[in-house]
């Protein structure tokens, strides 16, 4: 096995609990602490480390500081190794996820500072361009998502220049222009129909009203798959697993949205719109029962990190293990393609 991250070595020994049926709660422990690990900057973490205070912050426990210490050696982490050992079984399906990770040539769901990243266009491509990527899908919020400086149609015009002077920059690689598009209550996209067509990447995705009732959701979700501006289905269900962080303290994971799966998915089928694999810890939606029946209805797919910070963009290994295991492999995932082919895909509409 490859030195892992830090942060990869956690989510490898979530992955290996979660696929040897251990208690979610220790699952939950591993993806947590990783979530933490990706907060920290390279220094950061290093002074963490150095002064032995990794363990102070929330989420950071004996065992998994220990295996971000091993890791951050340059050593596979004691525990994961046993791990490795106890589940060899499981071993191939690592290989093939590996496999899978290394066939993706983009990624086609991020966010930067002019929503609500936390990092420039510039840093996050140089980011992707670091992990090996031919293209980053730049989707920042539509105008409705106010809480997360959704772009109105005017930013986004300005958005778009802004992408065609790094391009010109970064050839080879390209930037991909883009949006994570609200889809409203009625269905529709929350963005001029005009400037979405000129987009490269379209991802739609619900983000309000999340408890309507089955059939309303079902209704507003089929309209959006059946736009033919839309080229990927964004976070499907809308589950938090990792619930964020309130004022009052608590964080309670957020329930899946209630649809009918096997109509949703078949429009998705039928239109060509892919279904996204979001490799966010706190999401990792679609659940596996409702990937594994998207793969058996014969979808296409996206595996996506939602990346808000440039250190997020390697978060696609979960989403490729979590693809493998219901039987998916490159051919069934869009961005192992080409731009050219990728591209040539989304404007069939």
């Amino acid at each position: 096995m490859p030195p892992l991250t830090p942060a990869g070595a956690l989510r490898r020994i979530a992955f290996l609990l979660e696929r040897a049926r251990e208690p979610s709660y220790r699952v939950q422990a591993f993806r947590t602490a990783a979530a933490v690990v990706d907060s920290l900057d390279a220094d950061e973490l290093d002074r963490r480390i150095r002064t032995r205070t990794l363990t102070d912050l929330k989420g950071i426990g004996a065992k998994t500081g220990t295996v971000v210490t091993e890791a951050h050696r340059g050593e596979l982490p004691a525990y994961l190794a046993g791990l490795e050992q106890q589940y060899a079984e499981i071993a191939p399906q690592a290989s093939a996820a590996a496999a899978l990770r290394a066939a993706l040539r983009g990624d086609l769901h991020t966010h930067s500072d002019w929503s609500d990243g936390g990092s420039p266009i510039r840093e996050m491509a140089e980011a992707a361009i670091g992990l090996g990527h031919e293209y980053l899908a730049l989707t920042d919020h539509s105008p409705r998502l106010t809480v997360a400086n959704g772009l109105t149609a005017a930013r986004l015009e300005r958005q778009l220049d802004v992408v065609a002077e790094l391009n010109a920059e970064l050839t080879p690689f390209r930037v991909l222009t883009g949006i994570e598009c609200d889809i409203n209550a009625d269905g529709s996209l929350d963005q001029e129909a005009e400037l979405l067509g000129r987009l490269d990447v379209v991802v739609a995705s619900v983000h309000s009203d999340l408890r309507a009732d089955r059939a309303a959701m079902t209704d507003r979700m089929l309209a959006a798959v059946e736009n033919p501006l839309s080229d990927v289905l964004g976070h499907c269900t809308g589950r938090l697993v990792i619930g964020r962080q309130q004022r009052n303290g608590t964080q309670r994971p957020r329930p899946e949205s209630q649809f009918d799966a096997e109509a949703v998915f078949g429009a998705c089928r039928d239109t060509g719109t892919a279904v996204e694999v979001n490799s966010r810890p706190e999401r990792l939606d679609p659940p596996m029962r409702l990937l594994a029946l998207a793969a058996e209805i014969g979808c296409v797919f996206a595996i996506d990190t939602d990346a808000h910070a440039p250190g997020q963009l390697d978060w696609q290994d979960a989403g490729c293990a979590r693809a493998v295991e219901c039987g998916l492999g490159a051919d069934d995932v869009v961005n192992t393609r080409t731009a050219e082919d990728l591209l040539a895909w989304t404007r069939s509409g």
